[in-house]
């Protein structure tokens, strides 16, 4: 996959306007951060794992979009995601910061599911499987005061060339672009990447031959700190939790 900059208009109609509140204060332990683009129209942050500066906290790396960005975000307001498809649960907690927890943020995610497919998109030498009359894995939410959206997902599945992963999509309450970025997941002998994809009773048939490792992905392995690394709890047959903080410029 490409790192480079995809543009996509958002349909953003009808979304209501509100205030950008910040709610806390600045942390001293932050020392950097970047400007997402504009995107009032659709046009997403530049590709890549890089960030830029501002005052006081670092900004999470912007990354592409990828080939199967959401077509129109704005419909998709959903909690549960999940739709079809089946696999191990997973809740998806997000929390926004701009230096301070940053309310009435839209939040788009999407990610593949336990086969390594994409919703609105197929048919193609990318993707042979045709989904793209559905909306599958793809969802949109509001941060409340704290900052927080949360998502009802499955554990997302791997596809050659890629680590397991979640793409995020940050808007200003006005429909403004903050931050395009992607969440990748834990690894090590015991992590939940390897005993999902083992979890053969859910559907999982690909085991980790062929995984490609964070450190091999080439969206994750410049991320020298870890800075885009879940924390994920749980268990197969309970169901995994993911907590991620994502840090744009607001």
């Amino acid at each position: 996959m490409k790192r480079k900059q995809f543009f996509r208009t958002m349909g953003l109609a009808g979304l209501a306007l509100t205030s950008v509140k910040i709610l806390q204060a600045c942390s001293t332990e932050d020392d950097s951060a970047s400007s997402g683009s504009n995107a009032g129209s659709g046009s997403s942050s530049s590709g890549g794992n890089s960030s830029a500066t501002t005052d006081s906290c670092t900004v999470s790396p912007s990354e592409t979009a990828g080939p199967f960005p959401t077509k129109n975000p704005s419909s998709l307001v959903a909690t549960n995601i999940v739709s079809d498809r089946t696999g191990v649960p997973l809740t998806i907690t997000i929390t926004v910061n701009s230096c301070a927890v940053l309310a009435d943020a839209i939040v788009d995610i999407w990610h593949c599911d336990k086969d390594g497919y994409y919703s609105e998109y197929g048919g193609t030498q990318m993707q042979s499987v045709n989904y793209t009359t559905v909306h599958f894995l793809r969802g949109r939410q509001t941060t409340n005061a704290n900052g927080k959206v949360q998502f009802t997902s499955i554990f997302p599945g791997w596809y050659s060339g890629r680590a397991t992963h979640i793409h995020v999509h940050i808007y200003d309450s006005s429909g403004t672009s903050l931050l395009i970025t992607q969440i990748g997941f834990p690894e090590g002998d015991n992590s939940a990447v390897v005993q999902v994809n083992a979890a053969s009773e859910y559907g999982y048939t690909k085991g980790m031959t062929g995984y490609t490792y964070n450190a091999s992905d080439n969206i994750f392995n410049d991320d020298t700190t870890g800075s885009e690394i879940a924390t994920l709890s749980g268990s197969v047959a309970e169901g995994f939790s993911l907590e991620h903080t994502i840090y744009v410029s607001a």
